[in-house]
């Protein structure tokens, strides 16, 4: 069967695997001829744009498209299928809006990259759209965050949106840093909310309330949103005793703490040795492992650990000279390409840097904003 890729001509794809027809005089559509069974077995394969277009062709589109088994199996065959969001401003105004592109077009240096301009869909956003946050992303899903403190999970590709029910008793004094993953044991999506004072709340999707488990058992600081991988959300970690909050440089990391979904449970995880060197340290997923980027004066390290919770299992993937000569410096690592092409955020830039020549590339957008965040996400027909 053809693989599908996201070159391909979504339109030619249907016409030419499942000779479509429409009966324009009867006001019905003639199914294709190929067995039952075939036939979700093409659908899987095809872009979810294209799919929201079939489920109004007839019937059974419908209801194969709309079947959360078809979801998961489509989900399961789009992991090429990548997207890049990018929130940006334009000042003077302070709207943050979220511009999407399919990823392939940023290792191209030749166009400029098209965007299509993406709301979540929901009333309550109306005002206040401009103060919506992507926290992070989890098989498609985006966790969202809105000034009010309320939280909601966002499918860009089917822009359908979940409005999460309040944490209880926010205090004011005890913000939280809200992360999103995927438990394999219950078959489900969870949010996990972890407050300064190390309390932590996990909501089960489809539930309606917030679950408080264990808190954090460590003596420790955590850091950004956490990075989900292998069933386990991640944050750097810094020992209570070392953080000083008044010092002017990087504070730097101790460890990993790991947050099992399933088991509720906590561990540490220890990073690559750097001995006595001056590092900062960016925590990303890449190529589904957990992935660090060291950041020197003088390069940039990035690691992936393969065997996720194994510290011997850290392996060096590439080293590559410090940009900051060049006026750019790391915020995350966005993306490898499969030919090893790095997609990397640099604050206010997105660069394209290939370790096999040496050479980079600062894609041009079509709506040339101010970049303040950016995401890459796969397309899913999964509903939050």
């Amino acid at each position: 069967m053809a693989h599908v890729s996201d070159e391909d001509n979504p339109n030619d794809i249907v016409l030419t695997s499942l000779s479509l027809t429409a009966e324009t005089t009867t006001g019905t559509t003639q199914l294709p001829t190929l067995p039952f069974d075939v036939l979700p077995e093409i659908l899987c394969r095809l872009p979810v744009k294209l799919l929201v277009q079939l489920r109004c062709l007839c019937k059974f589109f419908n209801s194969v498209i709309s079947d959360p088994k078809f979801a998961k199996k489509h989900l399961q065959l789009s992991t090429k299928r990548h997207h890049l969001m990018v929130t940006s401003i334009q000042p003077p105004h302070p709207a943050k809006k979220h511009y999407d592109s399919l990823l392939l077009s940023v290792f191209s240096t030749s166009t400029v990259i098209a965007q299509t301009q993406l709301y979540p869909s929901f009333s309550t956003l109306t005002d206040g759209y401009k103060f919506v946050d992507l926290t992070c992303c989890c098989d498609g899903i985006f966790c969202c965050y809105l000034e009010n403190d309320s939280y909601f999970l966002w499918n860009p590709s089917i822009n359908k949106v979940k409005l999460l029910p309040p944490l209880e008793n926010p205090a004011e004094d005890d913000p939280m840093l809200v992360s999103f993953g995927y438990d394999h044991f219950i078959d489900n999506y969870k949010v996990v909310a972890v407050s300064v004072k190390k309390k932590v709340s996990v909501y089960t999707l489809g539930t309606d309330y917030w679950k408080q488990i264990d808190g954090i058992p460590y003596d420790c600081h955590i850091f950004g949103f956490g990075i989900f991988v292998s069933d386990t959300v991640n944050w750097f970690a810094k020992d209570d005793s070392d953080i000083d909050f008044f010092a002017q440089d990087d504070p730097g990391i101790d460890f990993i703490l790991s947050l099992d979904l399933e088991k509720e449970s906590y561990q540490q995880l220890f990073l690559p040795n750097y001995e006595n060197e001056n590092v900062q340290w960016i925590l990303d997923m890449v190529r589904d492992c957990l992935c660090v980027f060291a950041s020197s004066d003088i390069y940039w390290d990035v690691w992936i650990m393969k065997d996720y919770g194994n510290k011997e299992s850290w392996t060096k993937l590439y080293t590559i000279p410090n940009l900051k000569d060049r006026g750019l410096e790391a915020d995350s690592l966005l993306y490898i390409s499969e030919d090893d092409q790095l997609l990397v955020e640099c604050y206010n830039e997105l660069v394209v840097y290939d370790p096999k020549t040496g050479t980079l590339n600062i894609p041009e957008f079509q709506n040339n904003y101010k970049l303040i965040d950016s995401n890459v996400y796969i397309e899913s027909l999964i509903s939050p």
